[in-house]
Order: C-alpha cells, then sequence, then structure tokens
C-alpha cells in the first residue's frame, strides 16, 4: 500500500525486533521500512528513511533510546516515536515525555497495543501501557522523588552523554574519538567533566552508575 505507515523497529535484541517486525508486517496498513540495531543507526536510518513512525528499545548500545529519541524529534518532528522497553522507571518516563515521544510501552504489551500504540501516534495521540499509566498516575498523587544519580546525569549535555554511555561500553578514548569524529583531546575533556558532573572518581563507579541508571546493559 502507498499510503501505509512507514515503521522503523529498532532494538539490539535480534529475536525481539525481527518478532516485533514480522507481527507489524501482518499489519495491511504498516510497512516496515528499516531495522536498526542500536540508536546510533536508529538515527542514522530515520534521516535516510523518513519513516512515520519510530519504535525503539532504551537500552541500546552506541547511544541509548532516549538520547536517540532526542536527535530524530530534533531532525524529523513529524516523525512518531513510540518506546517499547523492559524498564518502568519514572526517571526515563519523564525525561521521554519532555522529548515528545507518542506512546511508551513495556515489552510484556500485547501485539494489540502495539498496533493500537501506532495508529494512536498517528492521530497525534499519545499511548502507554496500562503500568506506565499507574507510575504516571502515581506521580500526580504524590511529590516526584528524582534520585540524585538521575539529577546529576540531567546535568550532562547531549555530547557528554553520548561520551559517558561509550565509556560506560568500555570504548577506548581512540575509538570514542572515532565515532564521534573528534580529537582524542576532547575526548579526554568531555570525560573530565563528566567525571565531575556525576562526582564519580574512578572508571569503575562511571561504569557502576550507568548500570544503576540502565544507561548501558551490563548483559551487552
Amino acid at each position: 500500500m502507498s499510503n501505509a505507515i512507514k515503521v522503523l523497529v529498532a532494538d539490539d535484541h535480534t529475536i525481539v525486533r525481527q518478532g516485533l517486525a514480522r507481527l507489524l508486517e501482518d499489519q495491511a496498513d504498516i510497512r516496515i521500512v528499516g531495522q536498526a540495531t542500536n540508536g546510533r543507526k536508529a538515527v542514522d536510518m530515520a534521516k535516510e528513511l523518513r519513516p512515520d513512525v519510530v519504535i525503539m528499545d532504551i537500552a541500546m548500545p552506541r547511544m541509548n533510546g532516549i538520547e536517540a529519541a532526542k536527535r530524530i524529534r530534533k531532525h524529523l518532528p513529524k516523525t512518531k516515536i513510540l518506546i517499547l522497553s523492559m524498564y518502568s522507571h519514572e526517571h526515563y518516563i519523564h525525561e521521554l515525555l519532555e522529548s515528545g515521544v507518542s506512546g511508551y510501552l513495556l515489552k510484556d504489551s500485547s501485539g494489540r497495543d502495539i498496533i493500537r500504540a501506532i495508529h494512536a501516534a498517528m492521530k497525534d495521540e499519545t499511548f502507554f501501557s496500562t503500568s506506565i499509566s499507574k507510575v504516571l498516575a502515581e506521580t500526580y498523587r504524590s511529590p516526584r522523588k528524582v534520585s540524585s544519580k538521575a539529577e546529576r546525569y540531567k546535568k550532562l549535555s547531549n555530547r557528554e552523554r553520548e561520551v559517558f554511555q561509550l565509556i560506560a561500553e568500555g570504548h577506548s578514548t581512540q575509538q570514542i574519538a572515532d565515532t564521534l569524529c573528534v580529537s582524542i583531546s576532547t575526548v579526554k575533556s568531555h570525560r573530565v567533566r563528566i567525571m565531575e558532573k556525576l562526582d564519580v572518581d574512578t572508571p569503575i563507579r562511571l561504569f557502576h552508575f550507568a548500570i544503576q541508571l540502565r544507561v548501558v546493559d551490563p548483559e551487552l
């Protein structure tokens, strides 16, 4: 169908990504235009393919879903973004909503809910799975408590968040410089500022910080 909804799926887990793509391809009004294995590829493919909807995970290598969503929204404001994640942490939900995503579902959501979320997004509506709605409702019923780690992470610039994730994933300074097309000294400067803002003094503590905030998946 020429007027089918064009969808890009981004998830580093092959079974999840391919399974979701097959589910959606069975819908007459949905067409899968691409599959991305990490956040950076999701951004690049979105720019190239200009999908109507991007469905992505949060915990992805090279660039997490939060930063990828922000970049896609910046370059393609008409593209709708749906988050499909294992995590229902409050600081994720609020930061993603502030970036303008059209929905947030947990990976235990039914296929019907995912399809409903896509159609809702195309109508400029927002869709949440039941668990996410409960988190949001609880937030409005009681004062929001944000962890000190989440507050410190918010102090990082977009580029510092990129460097932070790549460091936490174990990439060398040279590899980070090559990935971001910057000098080694620039990466080192970012590293110093990141550790100051996060109040960590060793690479191990920085890695633990990233794990606790689910910025990286320890199993990757």
